[in-house]
């Protein structure tokens, strides 16, 4: 009799644990996720006239999510830099940003919403790996969403060292589908 009462026990302890799991990895149908889009752009170095390669690869993920009446955006940066950035470092860039917009996509241009300037990104160039390549993730933008469509946007500002100008045009890439 005691045997039975340990086995129904285990086997009433192992259900309830099998249910538990499955509660556990069971996901919601609604539930929100970033719809992303990812763009390339081409950038010469201006400041650098040598017989080496000098172009910066730049690929930018934008990713927008609507969860819990809030809009959600960040992007992430992707870059393949000349090798010879590993011997100029920190004497690339006098300045370099990257430029999240949440905006609200309406027909026409689209209005800002909220913005951020990630500075970080000057580090994150002028030390990249030993083949000139590297990455770079934003933070997030949080804006209280009302019935219309938003979008994540941005851009990235350089100001290259040596060339005696400030932040260059904007370096535009393709925004976010529409939540």
């Amino acid at each position: 009799m005691r045997n039975l009462k340990r086995s129904t026990s285990a086997a009433v302890a192992l259900a309830a644990l099998a249910g538990t799991a499955a509660l556990a990895t069971a996901t919601p149908a609604s539930a929100a996720s970033y719809h992303c889009k990812t763009s390339s752009h081409s950038v010469d170095d201006p400041s650098y006239n040598g017989p080496d390669s000098d172009n910066w690869d730049f690929d930018v993920t934008l990713c927008a999510m609507r969860s819990g009446g809030y809009i959600y955006t960040t992007a992430t940066v992707y870059w393949d830099g000349p090798y010879t950035a590993k011997n100029r470092s920190t004497y690339t860039f006098n300045k370099a940003k990257f430029q999240l917009q949440t905006k609200r996509s309406v027909s026409g241009t689209d209005p800002v919403v909220k913005s951020g300037a990630y500075t970080g990104l000057e580090h994150a160039l002028e030390h990249s790996s030993g083949n000139g390549n590297g990455s770079y993730s934003t933070g997030t933008l949080k804006s209280k969403a009302g019935s219309s469509r938003y979008l994540a946007d941005g851009y990235i500002q350089l100001d290259w060292s040596g060339d005696g100008k400030s932040y260059r045009s904007p370096i535009l890439f393709t925004a976010s589908p529409v939540v």
